[in-house]
């Protein structure tokens, strides 16, 4: 009897173990109509997303997609927490990708992203939904009203922010000009004002951005669940404003939630209320977060770049000078005269690659370049391995604004420059973080000087971070110390 026993358990283990050898190779060899791109999808489920989350602590493309490249060229496909992509270097992919969105491709995140953003995040939103919202954000974002209100408004945060630094011994930059941004486009989309409310909302948006991209565990201790609680605790907010706002019949209309909430009152409206609050959480989320870490590194590289300093300060100045009125706020005209400045720019966040992949899915099987990409699979752009290509900007690791100079003016994606995505999907708050940063620089270089005192290491994991923060000390230039002039302002 025993023995029967051992044999039925043999036999069931072996059973198992045939089973579960064969479920991994079907996982390492899946079926497709063609020939699929070079690479490997690692270990069932886990696939690669361990070394896809690996810390780079350098500008440069990252050693997982640095190292795939080599061994497999520009088109190549991984693993990434739990789901089949292929990622694409390929400039001509790239592009072909963006243009067929809505048609081959749709808007697509991992399953952990849709979890951190919400089932009902504007990314997950296609056609008509998508534009509807594209258009009710552009009321906000747009030039028009960027022209009409929001440069002043940012004129003024950036000048009262910047002389409030000034009068300490030191400034974590990154995090400082995070509350600077929250705080006005907050007040824009909810009326927030940090002072008069009992929430510290930009507290729970900072632990959601801590563990935005990390290892998805949620497990409590871990960044990721620290990113979930920061998530839950800024919905519970905006919850409790929306309520409060529906139950107030005779509000006016005062920020972006109101047109929102004006939009949910219709007889019939196109929105839903989830799909409200998190279109909210997106907006407040994506309004300050990355242009604070694409301004922290532009003031890093500016301090090691003394000779794009000193004529960006010239180009600044010039401005100042040609003013009756020297103290007065910058212009729509002034703003738009800044060539060098807007070179900057785009130098600026060529090299800080915020956003270190932009996914697609495909709806059907597709073929490109004699490979097949199957239908459901996701497509990751990578946009720093185009930005970095030295076959497309010559050395490309330093910081040259030059290389902008004489180029048309890039108003979406393109093939060799996606930083602000490209398609119908090219970032709506673009003219709006173009602007906070002419600002910030307008007023940093005319009437500061700065000098490092500590931190300024980054590190991508795979998004850009700078652990030991940026600490720097400013000055009033009337009162800046000779050395710190030097330092700041001489090649």
């Amino acid at each position: 009897m025993e023995s029967l026993v051992c044999v039925a358990v043999w036999a069931v283990t072996l059973a198992m173990v045939m089973a579960f050898i064969m479920w991994a190779y079907r996982w390492s060899h899946p079926k497709a109509s063609g020939r699929l791109p070079p690479g490997s999808l690692g270990l069932p489920l886990l696939g690669e997303t361990l070394q896809f989350f690996a810390p780079n602590p350098t500008c440069d493309i990252s050693p997982f997609v640095k190292e795939r490249l080599s061994r497999y060229g520009n088109i190549f496909k991984t693993s990434i927490v739990g789901r089949s992509v292929v990622v694409s270097a390929d400039p001509d992919l790239n592009y072909y990708v963006f243009q067929q969105e809505g048609k081959l491709f749709e808007s697509w995140y991992p399953d952990t992203f849709t979890e951190i953003f919400g089932r009902d995040n504007v990314g997950s939103l296609h056609g008509f939904m998508y534009k509807y919202f594209k258009t009710l954000v552009l009321r906000l974002y747009g030039q028009e009203n960027l022209r009409a209100v929001l440069l002043a408004d940012t004129d003024g945060a950036c000048r009262a922010s910047l002389a409030s630094w000034a009068s300490r011994p030191s400034v974590e930059l990154k995090d400082a000009i995070s509350t600077m941004i929250f705080d006005l486009t907050a007040k824009k989309l909810i009326s927030y004002e940090p002072s008069k409310s009992s929430e510290n909302l930009r507290k729970n948006f900072v632990a959601f951005i801590r563990g935005l991209i990390s290892f998805p565990v949620d497990i409590p201790g871990t960044a990721y669940h620290e990113c979930m609680q920061g998530r839950k605790n800024a919905m519970k907010v905006l919850k409790k404003m929306m309520r409060e706002r529906m139950a107030d019949a005779g509000r006016q209309s005062e920020d972006f939630f109101d047109v929102l909430i004006e939009e949910l009152r219709r007889e019939k409206p196109v929105m839903t209320e989830a799909i409200a609050l998190d279109l909210m959480f997106v907006l407040l989320f994506a309004s300050f977060e990355t242009t604070a870490l694409a301004l922290t590194l532009g003031v890093k590289l500016l301090a090691e770049n003394p000779r794009v300093l000193r004529a960006l300060t010239e180009e600044h100045e010039a401005v100042v000078r040609n003013r009756k009125d020297r103290d007065a706020g910058l212009t729509w005209a002034e703003y738009k005269s800044m060539t060098f400045t807007s070179q900057v720019i785009l130098e600026i966040v060529r090299l800080a690659n915020i956003v270190p992949g932009i996914f697609r899915k495909a709806l059907q099987d597709i073929e490109f370049k004699g490979y097949t990409i199957p239908a459901g699979w996701g497509v990751m752009v990578c946009p720093p391995a185009v930005h970095l290509n030295p076959e497309i900007y010559e050395d490309p690791l330093a910081f040259d604004p030059w290389r902008w100079q004489d180029k048309a003016e890039i108003t979406g994606g393109t093939k060799q420059f996606m930083a602000f995505g490209g398609g119908l999907r090219f970032c709506v708050g673009t003219d709006l973080s173009k602007v906070l940063m002419a600002t910030f620089i307008h007023h940093l270089v005319t009437k500061y000087s700065w000098r490092t005192i500590k931190g300024g290491n980054i590190v991508r994991t795979p998004g850009l971070s700078f652990p030991d923060g940026f600490h720097v000390q400013l000055f009033p230039k009337e009162l800046a110390p000779s050395s710190v002039l030097n330092t700041a302002c001489s090649v």
